[in-house]
This record gives structure tokens, sequence and C-alpha cells, in this order.
């Protein structure tokens, strides 16, 4: 995909599985034809939630679908609750395994809480949030994986305004980066331009999807996010993680397979300025 363009700095594209998401139930556990998809249109590299592998799955497994596809994990995706100061049980088991694959398979472990039904006692749920994401951080740290912290924008997203990200930028600890998703900062009010600027050497991972004028989500490049901008910004600083591209709009749902290839080309598009 970014063949040609040695003479400048490159960015490293990865394939977010959320437009698949849309339709969990038909598509969770089909690693073969997410990789195969992603591999095709021209991405590096794949980053799955958790949720996305299904049941049977292994870390070998993984490894070698993508090793015949030839692409990387470039993530692994934990979403979880925390809405307690310790984690529960059941959070700490679906870390454990993700920490174990990301270990295996040298991937960034992407940290995303799970948005609550409201925003009530606001301050109290984030440190609780933040305290557990930091005990996976920790043991992450342990298994020799970096871990980063995506926030989102629902109505009952903890870390969804510029007020949030100003507590964010309190709390969070060294250990765990910042995933600036420029479509979730853009519907939260922010500029992702000024985001991405303001915590430079933060940001360690990257998430990219379009959101149209009225707050819906749009196919790359057909909403109002300057994604052009973040991506000469990153290019600029000499940015050395990936960008993973997703897309959330209704069209994605119905065609998930189209969505990935047209977010690839949108990439080809802009590399070839």
């Amino acid at each position: 995909m970014t063949e040609g363009y040695t003479a400048r700095h490159t960015l490293r594209y990865a394939c977010q599985t959320y437009s698949w998401q849309l339709s969990i139930d038909r598509y969770a556990g089909r690693i073969e034809h997410m990789v195969r998809v992603a591999a095709a249109a021209g991405f590096q590299g794949l980053e799955p939630e958790l949720v996305m592998l299904g049941d049977s799955w292994t870390a070998p497994g993984l490894a070698e679908v993508l090793r015949r596809h030839g692409i990387a994990l470039a993530a692994l995706v934990l979403a979880q609750p925390w809405r307690t100061a310790t984690e529960t049980d059941a959070e700490r088991a679906a870390a454990d395994v993700a920490v174990s694959t990301a270990a295996a398979l040298g991937a960034k472990l992407v940290l995303v809480p799970l948005p609550g039904p409201d925003r009530s006692d606001l301050f109290e749920r984030q440190r609780a949030t933040i305290a557990c994401m930091d005990a996976v951080a920790r043991r992450a740290a342990d298994a020799g994986v970096s871990s980063t912290f995506h926030p989102n924008s629902p109505p009952g997203s903890l870390f969804r305004t510029a007020g949030d990200y100003a507590v964010m930028a309190e709390l969070l600890p060294e250990r765990i980066g910042y995933t600036p998703d420029v479509g979730h900062i853009a519907k939260g009010g922010m500029d992702p331009l000024d985001v991405v600027r303001h915590w430079g050497a933060r940001v360690d991972h990257v998430h990219v999807k379009d959101l149209a004028a009225d707050g819906t989500w749009a196919p790359t490049g057909a909403g109002v996010v300057d994604i052009a901008g973040v991506l000469d910004q990153l290019r600029s600083t000499g940015y050395a993680g990936w960008v993973t591209f997703e897309d959330e709009s209704p069209q994605a749902e119905s065609d998930p397979d189209g969505a990935v290839v047209r977010n690839a080309a949108w990439i080809r598009d802009w590399e070839e300025r």
C-alpha cells in the first residue's frame, strides 16, 4: 500500500474488525475471512477485538492465519466495563487471555472501557476505570506488552468531552499510551487534529473513522473529519505506531467487506496525492 514512498516517512495501516462486529452474530470467529479480506485490500495489519475471535481460537492458530496471509497482528482490543475500583474475576480472566495473546504475537493491547448507562458519579467512575486499566497495563508490561487507552463517545462514555480529556491527562499513568480515535473525538465536540497535536508523543496508536455533519457515522472520506490533516501531522512527526482504519456507517454494517476495501482505497488515494 505504501510501495514507492520510501523517500518520506510512511505510516503503517491496519484494519479494525469493527465493521464486521456490527454484525457480530454473523462474523464472530470467522478469523480466516477477516484476515483474507484485510490482506487482499492491502492492509499490513489486523486489529480485532477479543470478542471477534470467537470461542475456539488459539494464539498459535491466529498467528498461522496471519502468517499465511502476510499481515501482522497490529493490536488486540480488550473492551470491558471496569465499573468498580478493582477488576472483576471475569474482567481479569479476559484481560489475562488478551495479554498472553498479545505477548505471543508481539502486539499492542488497546484498552477500551465499555460505555455505561449514564455519566452519574463521573469522577469516581473515571478513577475506577483508570485503576482497572492500570492493573491490566502492569501485568501486560510484565509480559512485555505495551498498553494504550482508547476513549469513545457514546452518551454513557466516561471520557468523551474536552473536560473528560483534561481529567484523563491527570489520571492516566505513564505506562499507558493514548489512542486517539478521530471519529470519537469529533463526536465529543473536539477537533481531532488539535487533540493529536496536544498529546504529542503520548500518542502510540491511532484509530480513524469518519463522522457526518449530523453526528452519524460516515464512510471514510464522506464525513467532516480532517483525516488527511491528522495523517499529515503524524507523518510530519515521524510517528512510528499503527494507524487503524474502521467504518461504523450503515453502509459498513450492510457490507463490511466492501467497507474494508473502501478504506484501503482511500489510503491509496491519500498516499498518491
